[in-house]
């Protein structure tokens, strides 16, 4: 995940002036990194690829106040994590302005449909890739909490304050993804089942 590289240092300075070869490397090498936290919040890749290009777009801008570690070795490590909160703050800030401009849809369980899965179940050796497909079809409230508090690892507090809830709407819009989320991958059973039975 942490592109190694004893050159990561000039090709920030080289971002620093605005030079347009170092501004591609970082964004080539990070593309990845960025696209995989971006495409957790987004429902398509087309929302996500915007996204992306938005946090780098505040990657370069931001730059200037990024402060190198006094250890060189841990330059990696902190501009990971400078660049993973970077492409948080601007999923939710997409989250927010999609919010204002349409209305969400939300999703209703019936009461009692919840699955329960086996250690042994087929559903246990889905991909990232298959994971990352249900999350995407949890409504954009929903999944906004189910990543921030499940995969990025905040707090209800955390999440109220970033999305601009209380701390019950959190709580409880995290329990309704989850079981959507159960909803889903019950309807998905077989066909994954199948998947892995071949």
């Amino acid at each position: 995940m942490i592109p190694a590289d004893h050159n990561l240092r000039i090709i920030l300075e080289g971002c620093k002036r605005e030079q347009r070869a170092s501004q591609k490397e970082l964004y080539n090498r990070f593309y990845g990194y960025g696209m995989s936290i971006c495409m957790r919040y987004a429902r398509h890749y087309e929302d996500a690829l915007e996204i992306l290009n938005d946090g780098f777009l505040k990657v370069f801008r931001g730059l200037p106040r990024f402060s190198y570690p006094e250890d060189e070795n841990r330059l990696p490590s902190s501009l990971v994590t400078w660049i993973r909160k970077i492409m948080i703050h601007t999923a939710i800030d997409y989250y927010r302005s999609a919010r204002h401009h349409a209305q969400e849809h939300e999703y209703e369980l019936q009461e009692g449909k919840e699955a329960v899965y086996e250690q042994g179940d087929p559903l246990n050796r889905m991909t990232y890739a298959e994971l990352i497909g249900v999350v995407q079809q949890l409504s954009p409230a929903y999944r906004a909490v189910f990543n921030l508090f499940v995969i990025d690892g905040f707090s209800h507090e955390e999440v109220a304050a970033i999305l601009g809830i209380s701390v019950g709407t959190s709580k409880s819009n995290l329990s309704k993804a989850r079981l959507h989320l159960r909803h889903l991958l019950k309807n998905t059973h077989e066909e994954i089942a199948a998947k892995y039975e071949r």
